[in-house]
């Protein structure tokens, strides 16, 4: 069995997910997903290693957590998942994961063989080799997760020729990241805090009471309006002094909250993707199946990126980071023989 599956596991900052994946069917036959990040998973470690008189390891504290979510997987399959190998992509190989794993650079081959990722073999406490993956570096920036995203993402394009020799890939979030294609390698990225600035000014900031701090949706026309209003005031190079906009919108009884809060949202994405105007007019490929999705589409129409942009399914984004990994747990079996 432990050559027919793979068990992927995508574990980002704030959140935890692990799937069986049937490689011969190319399929996900069932997942785990947490809330259990990388971050609050090394805080609990933290805690435990001050209370403890002989407190565990950091890799082994974080192997604990692994392992018990495989036995929940298999608990739900009713399978014995022994002996399947575990690929991890994301900050599990951060120095605040399991073990920090040096970066690969640019250029990065999207065949994988670029990769770097540090093998935990299997024992008796917990039977299955765990493979963890490394992000990418470039001069100035980093990532972790969306590579391994990005290998997969692009061999089911290049499968179904949807994919230019030149791209740019947009991945929103809580730091978005625009990636630079060029034939089989990566060859640039660029992350923007769009989402986690978004974060800290509507929880953190004066401007917190001026917001509504709900889940942001595009529902009415209104909410539409207020958005293109937002994307419309990013065009004023001084973003600092737009910010501080939104505490007079409220206080001069411009907007309401609701209305200024996606107002916010339209300033800061305007922001980040208004930065797409100055580069080569490449095509672009939006990557989101999340609540972001229409914003950013809004976004893009807004600053006329429409007619160069694809808008990618929720199917090929969801299966794109198991795909990744099915990819590497072929390159690095080949590389250990």
């Amino acid at each position: 069995m432990n050559n027919l599956f793979l068990l992927g596991c995508d574990w980002g900052s704030s959140s935890f997910r692990l799937k069986l994946f049937n490689i011969a069917e190319q399929k996900v036959e069932g997942e785990i997903n947490t809330k259990e990040g990388v971050v609050n998973t090394f805080k609990m470690w933290q805690v435990h290693s001050k209370k403890e008189a002989d407190p565990i390891s950091r890799e082994h504290f974080f192997k604990q957590k692994l392992k018990n979510n495989v036995g929940l997987l298999a608990e739900q399959l009713s399978k014995d998942l022994n002996n399947i190998p575990i690929m991890i992509s994301g900050m599990a190989s951060s120095s605040l994961g399991m073990l920090d794993v040096a970066y690969s650079n640019l250029p990065y081959s999207l065949d994988g063989s670029t990769a770097v990722s540090v093998t935990i073999t299997a024992d008796n406490d917990f039977q299955n080799n765990i493979v963890l993956i490394s992000g990418v570096k470039s001069v100035d920036d980093v990532m972790r997760g969306e590579e391994t995203q990005v290998l997969g993402m692009i061999s089911l394009l290049q499968k179904d020729n949807l994919c230019p020799e030149k791209v740019i890939l947009i991945f929103p979030g809580t730091h978005s990241k625009h990636i630079y294609i060029h034939g089989d390698k990566m060859t640039d990225f660029k992350t923007f805090m769009t989402g986690e600035l978004y974060d800290l000014l509507i929880h953190h900031s004066i401007l917190s009471n001026s917001v509504s701090a709900t889940k942001l949706g595009l529902v009415s026309e209104d909410d539409f309006n207020m958005f293109r209003k937002g994307i419309a005031a990013s065009a004023d190079s001084s973003v600092l002094h737009n910010i501080f906009s939104v505490r007079t919108n409220e206080l001069f009884e411009v907007l309401d909250k609701h209305q200024n809060s996606i107002y916010l949202s339209g300033l800061l994405i305007g922001a980040e993707l208004r930065c797409l105007l100055n580069e080569e007019k490449l095509p672009i490929i939006l990557c989101s199946g999340s609540n972001l999705h229409k914003f950013y589409k809004l976004g893009l129409d807004e600053l006329g990126f429409t007619n160069r942009t694809t808008i990618l399914s929720n199917e090929i984004i969801d299966k794109a980071a198991i795909l990744g990994q099915s990819l590497l747990r072929k390159v690095i079996f080949k590389n250990s023989k």
